[in-house]
């Protein structure tokens, strides 16, 4: 598969997916079991919060940094552990991972102090950061560009999806029925089976020989990082007029700025420039900033909609919403079908397009529980959509990339995630908050309205900026393994 012209002639047939082998199935099952399990330490704590804070003796108003130390750290941190990957190898960096995400974990289920609980979070998202970027560079050193990269990560994003859809439903279930600290014990146990299994089947390619790490440009990007989430975070808690929102993205843009500066004048960068001016990176990147963002707000907009308009409980809202999560699983196993017969650029364009047509009749609801059958249909055909357009960033935002620079290709991919993540959720909030007048009601439905906006937005742009990044010539590619 090219990476910049993707597209056959029409008298060729698409190529079957390539089966994995027997050792690809072992090494795959590790890594989409560790990522799915960090997809669902997203959201599993969310619906345990009022119970965490009554049992350690949060404040009311200090519950949301058991979920933004997680954040801040997960999407801080991945850009620099994606090119310490590269550096000092992706599967010894995927075990320290493991490992400290186990050790973390049965910190934080065994916290008896906000403290204590807080730093064990801080180890999960730092572990977050550590194994994600791994993974997935693993997975696409693993499989050469083609079909066989195209299904392995459409069952990435097909089981990331779903963690993020399902954590919820997972830790209200947990919490109801044994306790909140279950939501860490269960990660002890999956750490210790893949540590157990991941080092005798985990395999990569050999290193050439090892660039020093840019140690300025990684101090910098990851403070730039850090104050954007937190900048973002900070806005959905106390509004987009609060200082310590307009602070932290005034730090967060002058850091970005810095960061260029140091890597213009380092021999040995922590980014090279070639790779970020490949439109299939910046625009496939932008295009899964923007999927994350747009998909993972809905489900926090249609949260609201099930509980404070239709009246339903939260765990009865969770299980409402494993439609869309079912959808996720179905669109990561058919998107590469979708790119083997189209291209990655065209998948993107159609997920969205989708994903917008599915998402626009909800910015109608209304307070009666008669939408509960269309809301099933448009948000499991919405969940399809969005991953078809999910697998399609992934693949693009990853082909042509040389192998000593896939761990800084899969941070960036994970970064784009993790901060579409942590941008949708306070942006949508804002708005449904701005709108609302008696009720909650009408502030959904303008949210919703722009939340389908954004997703047709997507489509038009990648349709127009990603054409002439597919047409990249061979001195381009020959530019990105400088």
């Amino acid at each position: 598969m090219s990476t910049t012209d993707t597209s056959r002639p029409p008298s060729v047939a698409a190529p079957r997916a390539a089966r994995f082998t027997p050792a690809q199935k072992t090494a795959m099952a590790v890594l989409l079991t560790a990522n799915f399990t960090l997809a669902v330490d997203f959201s599993i704590l969310n619906v345990a919060l009022p119970h965490i804070g009554a049992d350690l003796g949060f404040a009311t108003s200090s519950l949301q940094w058991i979920v933004t130390t997680f954040a801040l750290c997960a999407a801080g941190f991945t850009l620099l552990f994606g090119r310490v990957a590269d550096l000092f190898g992706r599967k010894r960096l995927f075990l320290i991972g493991i490992t400290l995400l186990g050790i973390a974990s049965l910190a934080g289920g065994l916290a008896s102090e906000p403290a204590l609980l807080l730093a064990a979070r801080v180890g999960q998202g730092i572990a977050t950061a550590m194994v994600t970027p791994a993974a997935l560079s693993l997975m696409t050193t693993m499989f050469p560009e083609g079909p066989a990269r195209s299904r392995a990560l459409g069952l990435n994003g097909a089981l990331m999806a779903a963690g993020f859809t399902t954590g919820a439903l997972v830790g209200g279930l947990l919490t109801g029925t044994v306790s909140w600290r279950w939501a860490f014990f269960i990660n002890v146990v999956i750490a210790g089976a893949v540590l157990l299994i991941g080092p005798f089947v985990l395999r990569e390619p050999a290193r050439g020989r090892r660039p020093r790490l840019d140690v300025p440009g990684a101090i910098t990007i990851t403070l730039a990082l850090v104050a954007l989430v937190l900048g973002i975070d900070t806005a959905g808690h106390s509004g987009w007029d609060h200082p310590g929102t307009w602070g932290c993205l005034a730090a967060a843009a002058v850091l970005a700025a810095a960061f260029v500066r140091i890597e213009s004048r380092t021999a040995e960068s922590l980014i090279a420039p070639s790779l970020l001016r490949r439109r299939s990176i910046a625009w496939g990147n932008l295009a899964g900033l923007l999927a994350f963002a747009t998909e993972t707000s809905l489900v926090f907009l249609l949260t609201l909609y099930l509980q404070d308009t239709l009246g339903f409980s939260a765990l009865t809202a969770g299980l409402i919403l494993g439609g869309l999560g079912i959808g996720t699983v179905i669109g990561g196993l058919i998107a590469p079908q979708v790119i083997s017969r189209t291209s990655p650029k065209l998948a993107i364009v159609i997920g969205f397009l989708l994903q917008a047509a599915a998402t626009l009749p909800l910015a109608f609801v209304s307070d009666s529980r008669g939408w509960l059958v269309p809301l099933l249909i448009l948000t499991f055909i919405g969940g399809v959509a969005n991953l078809v357009a999910i697998v399609g960033y992934a693949v693009t935002a990853t082909a042509g990339v040389p192998a000593e620079q896939q761990g800084l290709a899969t941070g960036l991919v994970t970064m784009s995630q993790q901060v579409g993540i942590a941008l949708g959720t306070p942006v949508m909030s804002a708005l449904a908050t701005s709108f609302a007048a008696a009720t909650l009601l009408p502030g959904l439905r303008v949210a919703v309205g722009v939340n389908a906006a954004v997703a047709l937005g997507a489509a038009v742009l990648v349709a127009v900026f990603l054409r002439s990044s597919s047409r990249l010539n061979p001195a381009d590619s020959n530019k990105a393994r400088t």
